[in-house]
């Protein structure tokens, strides 16, 4: 039975794995896993230990994901566990067909079109043209080094000049529209390309796929950062830039005595970027909307107490406020989260440039959690309410 991949990828991330195995496996915190004693070779002592998207035994060697783990256990076939895990997250699971199959390989041939981008913009930023991309990175305090672990690149100026340098490896415009890189118009046809002259940022998905790009434009022109749109690779509402490096940090082994990785989640890539090189590893961003439900699920899938940064003015207490009563509802024992509000005018890029990592540092490990900071944020700083503003509180 073929299943698509983006499918699997979704069943996998919408499975708790942590509770799936609970229902075996008496599990207990270990750090930010969890362990207990492996149900696959008898032991005293606990070698197994789960993480947000595997289980590995260190004493028999035993290793999958919550696919394998409802098999293994359950004396299950692929499909079996497949339906079995599917159900459980409410989701439907597509039925082979020649069009499946098809599909498939639709989105490998999209994710062609956007590697073969990525190698344009990441070459270009180094030519002539891309001079000012480049001036502006530098300028904001990157490194070399950064800029290429990160992938950052440059779109030419005039909407037809990628088209033309994809068409000799065989990339229509159609492919790119369907990939992201260019718009439609209303009979659906490609109409113009949406990124150029901009600083480019590949977005990629938890597990390092790219699946989108973002773009900064310099100047005054609007809008200042652009997203991709919604693609069969590229969902927004459920990736976070940089998770894929943050959830590695997060989960790297740590010497004894070294504090775990944060996660934390501010509002804008280079946010993301300048912390990382900084040394906060575990730092990402949602991708130009507020922070939405399903963004929650896959933080909490990773740190069960992630650290939300928002900015030092209105709008980030905002973002804050916002982001309080979207996670009301989905809190749980093991699920919570932390909130960090930076000084008054001042954002994580250019309080690291200015004051340093030790001072960023510092308040992140003041984060409050947000049981404690809650009436404050819905109270939005209204000193002395009247009736009205009472009652107003009193709903919120």
């Amino acid at each position: 039975m073929a299943i698509e991949p983006n499918f699997l990828d979704e069943l996998r991330a919408r499975t708790p794995l942590a509770t799936i195995i609970g229902r075996r496996v008496k599990l207990a915190r270990s750090g930010r896993n969890w362990k207990g004693c492996c149900p696959f070779h008898g032991e005293k002592n606990p070698s197994f230990y789960v993480y947000d998207d595997h289980f590995h035994c260190f004493g028999c060697g035993v290793h999958g994901d919550a696919i394998s783990f409802v098999m293994q256990m359950e004396g299950k076939n692929f499909p079996e566990a497949v339906d079995e895990l599917a159900s459980a997250a409410g989701m439907e699971v597509p039925k082979e067909t020649r069009r499946s199959r098809e599909e498939v390989a639709h989105v490998q041939s999209l994710e062609d079109v956007l590697e073969q981008t990525q190698k344009v913009w990441s070459q270009a930023l180094y030519t002539p043209a891309g001079k000012a991309g480049l001036a502006y990175l530098t300028g904001r305090g990157l490194t070399r080094h950064t800029i290429e672990a990160f992938g950052l690149g440059w779109a030419a100026e005039g909407r037809g000049s990628l088209a033309a340098v994809l068409e000799p490896h065989g990339i229509t415009p159609h492919m790119m529209a369907e990939a992201g890189l260019m718009r439609l118009d209303e009979d659906g046809n490609p109409k113009g390309e949406l990124f150029w002259g901009r600083v480019t940022f590949p977005i990629r998905d938890r597990k390092g796929r790219l699946v989108s790009f973002g773009g900064r434009i310099l100047g005054d022109g609007q809008p200042k950062y652009l997203n991709g749109p919604e693609t069969p690779l590229f969902s927004k509402r459920r990736l976070l830039f940089g998770l894929d490096r943050a959830r590695a940090a997060v989960r790297a082994p740590r010497p004894k005595g070294v504090p775990p990785t944060d996660l934390i989640v501010v509002e804008g890539y280079m946010d993301v970027i300048a912390l990382h090189q900084a040394g906060f590893k575990g730092a990402v961003a949602p991708l130009g909307t507020a922070l939405t439900p399903e963004q929650l699920e896959v933080l909490w899938l990773v740190d069960p107490s992630p650290i939300l940064c928002f900015d030092g003015d209105g709008a980030g207490r905002r973002a804050a406020a916002r982001a309080a009563e979207v996670a009301l509802p989905l809190l749980k024992a093991e699920h919570s989260l932390r909130l960090c509000l930076l000084p008054e005018g001042e954002d994580p890029d250019s309080l690291v440039r200015v004051q340093g990592s030790e001072k960023v540092g510092a308040l992140f490990a003041e984060a409050k959690p947000l049981s404690a900071v809650l009436f404050d944020l819905l109270a939005g700083g209204v000193n002395n309410p009247g009736p009205e503003e009472r009652a107003a509180l009193r709903r919120k």
